[in-house]
This record gives structure tokens, sequence and C-alpha cells, in this order.
């Protein structure tokens, strides 16, 4: 199973790095629950494929490029957590006070949890 896991978070990876929204949800469950933590708070939760499609639309306008590189991996039954390098260039101005053609670069990492051979949630965390 780790071969065919590793091909799907794989094939996620890519189509993120590609804009390719199709390509990321190809291996996700309907019922797909996806969150991100930062600094230890839950900021952001989205249930169910579509408002994960409307989700990851929406986000393509804040990166003129984007690249998240897999670190490392760490098998455990059904879930998969990867070590990531995540490089974005700004498409637009930040609340934050980042500017549009800067450049955003951290660690994270992303547990991948899988059920009847789909994608059923994806924790990301920095």
């Amino acid at each position: 199973m780790n071969d065919q896991q590793k091909a799907m978070i794989t094939n996620y990876v890519v189509s993120y790095n590609n804009f390719d929204i199709n390509g990321m949800t190809r291996d996700l469950a309907s019922n797909i629950v996806f969150k991100n933590i930062s600094n230890g708070n839950e900021d952001l939760r989205i249930e169910g494929i579509d408002s994960f499609k409307d989700q990851a639309n929406s986000a393509t306008q804040y990166f003129a490029e984007r690249k998240q590189t897999i670190e490392s991996w760490k098998f455990e039954e059904s879930k998969v957590t990867i070590e990531i390098a995540y490089k974005a260039t700004l498409a637009m101005d930040f609340p934050n006070g980042m500017k549009k053609g800067e450049t955003l670069e951290m660690k994270g990492t992303s547990v991948f949890e899988f059920q009847n051979m789909k994608i059923k949630s994806i924790t990301d965390m920095s």
C-alpha cells in the first residue's frame, strides 16, 4: 500500500505546484477534510470535495508560482506524514505586510490519512 499512497501524495504535490486543481483532487474522497494549523492553531478547516475545490481555486490567485518539495516520508498504516519545504512568489499584497513579488519560504508537515484507497483528510502544519 505504501507505493500507492506515495503515488497519490506525489500526484497531489505535483498538481499543487502546477496549479492543477483536477489533478490535486483526483485521489481525494468526496468527504475530504482539509485542515491548516499554524502555530498550533487551526486557522482553516474545509469539509467536502466541492468546498476543497473552491478553496483551491481561490488560493491560486495568491501566488504567481509555488513549489512544495517533499523532504521526508513517514508511513503508518492508513496515515502518511511528509515534511515539506515550501517556496512561493506572491501574486498580491498580503495582510501581514508581505508584498506582491516577494518570496515566501517555510518548512512544514502534511499528514495524509487514507480510507478505501482515497485520501480522506489532509492536515497541513507550519
